[in-house]
């Protein structure tokens, strides 16, 4: 029993001997696909979070208090400027048009019986200097005395202060007038008040108000909503590095010269879909915001088919083109410590060389520096090599490479 025990436990230290014998047995070097450094014209995008709004946003409110009898429109709905949206009960308003409009009557009245005293009393002012004009001549030839002269033009005088006094009480009765017709278009102007209208074509939003609510044109909750979003605004905003680079990198000498030759811009809405129209940067605010540290941008979209909406978030995608830049794939790098490397094939040798970043762009790295156009370097699998590992280059499509790289989610 004891011999066999032996035999076994020998038999087993001869087995794991041998298998520690075919482990240490080396390896040839490592076969790893190869590409060359290119250079390509190459778009890359900033992304700057947003906000979308309509060209114009309007509260709408009544002008003059009342109670709402009809909500003409819906959430939602698309209005033509001047479409009425709401109406406001008039009872009241309609009673104080019938008494202004028979206020007006009334002044038109005193006007009639003014002028009637304006008439009387330039026949009598006629009538007097008829009289004036009939004595002077006898006067001056001692026919009459000259007291029925001065009596004569006594009455003259008296006429013309009375026709005087006509006149006045007719211009009054002629502002009477016009104060009442004043009065009566301030009434008809609030029963037109009384139809609420859409100040713009466009869409409306919420109707947190029915029939029934007494509304006015102080109240803090307005009656709706309005928006146009044939076009919208969308806005992002840079912070100060980010628009200190922005200015020296575009062409211009002034900020306005700079946004007209920027170029069009993306829009990637909040589930990842590209907006099917380009967008136009169109201003910048003068000033860095102190609470934020940032400087707001505002771009112009069309929006016939009215895709996008009021209060509406997504991405703005801003190109940037890197002109016959240096690429490799993504795949082609790695990071230590902060540092980006790849590995450079020389004479069958794969060696680590520090490059600098300027930009990745779907699937590339943008070299700054560090290698060379036309230097191969290992394009998949640098995280099993080892600086100066011996390996086998195998020529490799630039392009299937890039394209076979997934994006991690």
């Amino acid at each position: 029993m004891k011999n066999t025990i032996i035999i076994f436990s020998l038999a087993m230290l001869s087995a794991v001997s041998c298998k520690k014998k075919e482990e240490k047995k080396p390896d040839g070097p490592k076969e790893v696909p190869v590409v060359a450094v290119e250079q390509r014209n190459v778009t890359g995008y900033q992304s700057f979070p947003a906000s979308i709004q309509g060209r114009v946003n309007n509260d709408v409110r009544a002008k003059i208090q009342g109670y709402i009898t009809q909500v003409l429109v819906d959430e939602g709905q698309y209005v033509s400027k001047g479409q009425p949206l709401f109406r406001l009960e008039t009872n009241t308003l309609s009673q104080s048009a019938d008494a202004a409009r028979a206020g007006i009557g009334a002044a038109q009245s005193g006007v009639a019986a003014a002028k009637a005293s304006v008439n009387a009393a330039q026949a009598a002012v006629n009538a007097a200097q008829v009289e004036v004009n009939k004595l002077i001549p006898l006067v001056q030839k001692n026919i009459i005395s000259n007291v029925q002269l001065e009596t004569a033009k006594a009455n003259l005088s008296r006429a013309q202060a009375q026709l005087s006094q006509a006149r006045a009480a007719e211009l009054q009765a002629n502002a009477g007038v016009s104060q009442a017709t004043a009065n009566y278009r301030g009434v008809q102007a609030n029963i037109d008040y009384s139809v609420i209208r859409a100040p713009i074509s466009g869409v409306i939003g919420k109707l947190p108000l029915k029939v029934g609510s007494l509304v006015g044109p102080t109240d803090a909750t307005p009656l709706t909503t309005f928006s146009d979003t044939s076009g919208v605004f969308a806005y992002f905003s840079m912070n100060e590095k980010e628009y200190l680079n922005f200015l020296e990198d575009s062409y211009g000498a002034t900020v306005p010269e700079k946004l007209r030759n920027m170029p069009m811009v993306e829009l990637e809405l909040a589930n990842g879909s590209t907006y099917s129209e380009k967008g136009k940067i169109e201003a910048v605010t003068g000033q860095i915001d102190q609470k934020t540290g940032t400087i707001q941008f505002r771009v112009s979209f069309p929006n016939a088919a009215k895709l996008l909406s009021n209060g509406n978030s997504g991405t703005i995608k801003v190109p940037k083109l890197y002109d016959q830049a240096l690429v490799v794939p993504e795949s082609a790098t790695f990071e230590q410590q902060g540092l980006v490397y790849v590995y450079r094939v020389e004479k069958d040798t794969a060696k680590n060389v520090l490059i600098g970043v300027t930009d990745r762009v779907n699937n590339l790295v943008v070299i700054k520096d560090g290698i060379k156009k036309g230097e191969k370097i290992v394009a998949q699998g640098v995280g099993q090599l080892k600086p100066n590992s011996a390996v086998k280059p195998k020529p490799a499509n630039f392009d299937e490479i890039v394209n076979a790289i997934k994006p991690i989610f």
